[in-house]
């Protein structure tokens, strides 16, 4: 028996049969218009997940504690941070296939992609360096010396300006991407832990951790002007975090990780006010936007869990049981 696809906002109220057909619905149903990558620190996998359904389809058997990923600007490479392994392998994201390995000095927690998709910029945690990847010789251009426990780490959108955050000494430094020269460092809340620019503001953002706020910064002159505080956004909360963050392409919405807050919190950019927050599992590290910004999937190490968020209707659409410790999520157009 088949019974029709039913909105989830009134499938969970249907019981016995209707809901083994509309599993049988579920199964049948096309694929979503992504797939989602989702790094597991413990089980040493990145999972792979249909963006729309939450179906899994397959895993990414990696180094030891993968952390960060990201995607090269075409789609057609999958990087992930073995940070264990102190490498960063290369997969083709479509055909789960191992494409390169490289040596990416010690603990290189997170890293970003150079806009025109030839280098990387390497947080290695465990040495207090920013270093620099060239991925066609798959040499180490420059390392930068930074505060201790380097983590969070950006490039601006023209490849110019690499900011990174130093967790210990709750620090954010300022480097040139062609030489790794030091611009400047400033102080920021406790425990940063992410950078985000926000092109349509002029602004970069880091986010504090312990402190629970994001320090705004000038672009340009690379000064603070503002600081975002969520603890009175959210006075009934004991344990208010900042973690990964991100924004739309038109700077209209941007979400932060709120990790053991355990949730995700809109900011409106322009007005820099939490606009609503959703509900996700336990220790909330990272975040990602599907391609076309529809849904949002927030990954939770201490829950084992995906969230699936639907932008369109604002509201959890589903939530996805994974296992191990799920660091964060980046998602691909199939």
């Amino acid at each position: 028996m088949t019974i029709p696809c039913a909105p989830k906002s009134w499938r969970w109220a249907l019981s016995g049969l209707l809901l083994m057909g509309l599993a049988a619905c579920e199964a049948e149903r096309e694929p979503g218009p992504d797939l989602v990558f989702v790094s597991d620190e413990e089980a040493d996998v990145v999972h792979i997940l249909d963006g729309q359904s939450g179906r899994q389809e397959g895993q990414l058997k990696t180094g030891e504690r993968p952390r960060g990923i990201a995607l090269s600007p075409d789609g057609s490479i999958l990087y992930v941070a073995a940070s264990d392994s102190d490498r960063i392998e290369a997969w083709d994201p479509r055909a789960s296939r191992l494409l390169r390995i490289y040596a990416a000095g010690s603990d290189p927690e997170r890293f970003a992609l150079a806009p025109d998709g030839k280098s990387l910029f390497i947080a290695n945690e465990d040495v207090s360096l920013i270093s620099k990847l060239d991925l066609e010789s798959g040499a180490i251009v420059w390392e930068a010396e930074v505060g201790p426990e380097p983590e969070g780490i950006a490039v601006s959108p023209d490849g110019r300006l690499v900011v990174g955050t130093a967790e210990t000494s709750s620090t954010v430094h300022f480097l040139d991407a062609a030489t790794g020269q030091a611009l400047a460092t400033a102080l920021v809340g406790s425990r940063p832990r992410d950078v985000l620019f926000v092109p349509t503001e002029n602004e970069i953002w880091v986010s504090s951790e312990l402190r629970g706020t994001i320090v705004v910064f000038n672009a340009t002159t690379l000064e603070a002007k503002a600081t975002i505080d969520l603890v009175p956004e959210f006075p009934d909360l004991e344990n208010v975090q900042a973690v990964e963050m991100g924004v739309t392409r038109d700077g209209r919405r941007a979400f932060v990780a709120m990790g053991r807050s355990n949730q995700v919190a809109e900011i409106d950019p322009r007005t820099r006010r939490v606009v609503r927050s959703f509900p996700t599992g336990f220790r909330t590290w990272g975040i990602d936007l599907a391609p076309d910004e529809s849904r949002l999937y927030a990954a939770s190490g201490l829950s084992g869990q995906l969230t699936i968020v639907d932008l369109v209707e604002n509201e959890v659409d589903d939530t996805v049981q994974l296992g191990g410790k799920p660091w964060t999520a980046e998602a691909l157009a199939r």
